[in-house]
């Protein structure tokens, strides 16, 4: 295998968008990355590795304490559960849904606030960035639809809120 060889196996996996080829002939293996620029890599193949002893077998396994189970997830209400006059507040972006500014801080809301169009009801982290949702309209907290550290996904329901 020759210089040209390798270059045109690079054109190949740029022109069809392959993840990664590898090929190994007379010791000599190649491996082409892509679709991000173009990585080669040659390596020299390695002898076969020797045995090696077993590892030694623990006579009892310790026992593991019990896990915690997951907590529950608010069931979301059906569409004709939902009386038509509430509004959901929607997620704007992708992230991660937080309730309150700091984990050992009491919740932005809770369900039954009264709150204004400028109360922040929750933060959605994306990208290492604080994003503050506000409530942008006058109402009543009835149903928090997230739990908190939770991913949430752009327009996904995060409250809903009874205006007043």
């Amino acid at each position: 295998m020759n210089i040209e060889d390798i270059r045109a196996l690079a054109r190949l996996v740029q022109e069809t968008g392959l993840s990664e080829l590898e090929i190994e002939e007379k010791g000599l293996r190649v491996r082409i990355s892509g679709p991000r620029p173009v990585e080669i890599q040659t390596v020299q193949a390695m002898p076969p590795a020797l045995p090696m002893a077993p590892a030694p077998v623990a006579a009892e396994a310790p026992a593991r304490p019990p896990q915690a189970s997951a907590p529950e997830r608010a069931p979301i209400p059906k569409a004709d559960e939902i009386p038509p006059h509430w509004k959901e507040i929607t997620s704007p972006i992708v992230g991660t849904f937080y309730r309150s500014p700091a984990p050992d801080a009491d919740p932005f809301v809770q369900v039954g606030d009264t709150v204004k169009s400028d109360t922040v009801l929750c933060i959605v982290e994306a990208m290492k960035l604080m994003n503050e949702i506000k409530a942008e309209m006058s109402g009543v907290v009835k149903k928090i639809m997230v739990e908190n550290a939770q991913p949430v996904e752009f327009g996904q329901p995060m409250f809903l809120i009874e205006p007043l």
